[in-house]
């Protein structure tokens, strides 16, 4: 995939034989603190993200000519060693290279974010989103994300996002829109 300026991504990836990613609270901290740590490194803007224990959503928009996948790659190879050394393992710890779909139409740049911040009732992990602390939903509908104005200049306000997450009802239309773009 070619990396552009100014582009949106939508990145993902899983762990291998349905092994878990996250073992402990500190290792979603860990990966949190290293998204943070790499994002401002190679200039890329987080618009939106969940951690899930054997995968991970991230809604990026890439700032700079440095492409995107250097900051995954460098996220992802830190946090695979240190994980590692926890479990006492080696080797790869995902399936592969994260996939990336570039934001190509009006409809999935509308429905990304959801789809991403309702992957922890998908999984049955929570009922109230606001619940499950490894996603950035709470300071998106709070106002308090960094890019938030993305969501405002998206949906008006960080309240009509959180109206428009919350009467998410999984319909056939939603799921052709994204089926393309979704780890499944």
């Amino acid at each position: 995939m070619i990396y552009i300026k100014d582009n949106y991504y939508h990145i993902y990836n899983r762990a291998i034989d349905n092994l878990l990613l996250f073992y402990q609270n500190k290792n979603y901290d860990y990966f949190k603190s290293l998204m943070e740590k790499n994002a401002k490194k190679y200039q890329v803007s987080i618009i939106a993200y969940c951690l899930i224990p054997n995968h991970y959503h991230l809604f990026v928009r890439q700032n700079s000519d440095v492409p995107v996948s250097r900051f995954v790659q460098t996220l992802t190879n830190v946090f695979v060693q240190a994980i590692n050394q926890q479990i006492k393992r080696k080797g790869t710890l995902f399936e592969g290279r994260a996939k990336a779909k570039h934001i190509d139409n009006d409809a999935y740049f509308l429905h990304i974010c959801r789809y991403i911040h309702l992957n922890p009732i998908k999984h049955n992990l929570v009922t109230n989103l606001k619940d499950w602390k490894y996603s950035n939903y709470e300071n998106c509908i709070d106002g308090k994300n960094s890019d938030s104005d993305f969501i405002k200049r998206i949906f008006g306000t960080c309240s009509m996002y959180r109206e428009f997450v919350e009467e998410y009802k999984s319909t056939i239309e939603d799921t052709k829109i994204l089926n393309d773009y979704v780890l499944e």
